[in-house]
């Protein structure tokens, strides 16, 4: 019998590779043979469910995750059921490339959405970081970066107030996902839940709706159906007191 229903489509094995690049690219040159080190790494992605444990917290790792499509969060459960989200990934970006040095997290890696991994192997990334030394310096700046992105979340949650919190969780999403061509000033996917941006800014979901829909009010974002609409971008980095300098969008020598 006839059905509608598709099986999922795995993407392309260079895709996880492309959006790395493009992240790199924008910080630092990326030479031919680096690029080639980077392209022959990288495994063909699998494919993980949405709300699946993609990387568990304690247990002993030998590869890190690089996301090709989807969502990760990484999470903290606690015994009372909520869940604090501390960073969200998008691709191009490795959740956990940190366990390459620190060989376990501290933290859960979870799929938001139905995510594609790519998996690379630790022993590869230390043939890197000896073999290609420049390269391995701007695989540790992504190390940065993320530690960069958690002070950010950490200022968010102790001293912005839920308005201030949501736009710039807002605003840092259509930057970075600009970065890998995800998104323009107007407008992005983001195919979270409003419980989803609770556990990001440490709100409830009904506060969350309050302040969203304060948000499209005030003419500012909309966000319905997992897409971000952004009315007014500079008003918005406004309200969110956002600046992309912790991002490092500068290009120089590393």
């Amino acid at each position: 019998m006839a059905t509608n229903a598709r099986e999922p489509t795995s993407p392309r094995a260079g895709d996880g590779a492309d959006k790395l690049l493009l992240k790199l690219r924008l910080r630092d040159g990326i030479d031919a043979e680096e690029e080639q080190a980077l392209r022959d790494i990288i495994r063909p992605p699998e494919r993980m469910a949405a709300r699946s444990v993609v990387v568990r917290e304690g247990v002993p790792l030998e590869r890190s995750a690089l996301l090709v499509q989807g969502i990760l969060g990484r999470s903290k459960d606690m015994r009372d059921g909520q869940r604090q989200i501390s960073e969200i990934h998008i691709p191009g970006d490795f959740a956990d490339l940190h366990s390459f040095t620190l060989k376990r997290l501290d933290q859960d890696v979870i799929a938001l959405t139905e995510c594609w991994i790519s998996w690379v192997p630790h022993s590869a990334l230390q043939d890197i970081t000896e073999r290609l030394p420049h390269l391995g310096r701007m695989l540790w700046l992504s190390t940065n970066l993320d530690g960069a992105l958690h002070r950010a979340w950490t200022v968010s949650l102790g001293r912005r107030d839920a308005l201030a919190r949501i736009a710039h969780l807002l605003c840092e999403m259509q930057v970075r996902l600009s970065v890998v061509d995800m998104a323009d000033e107007r407008s992005y996917a983001l195919p979270l839940t409003q419980s989803d941006l609770a556990e990001c800014v440490g709100l409830t979901s009904v506060h969350v709706n309050r302040v969203l829909r304060e948000l499209r009010e005030q003419g500012l974002v909309t966000f319905r159906s997992g897409r971000v609409t952004i009315h007014d971008i500079d008003r918005l980095r406004r309200v969110a007191e956002f600046s992309t300098d912790y991002l490092f969008l500068d290009k120089r020598a590393r």
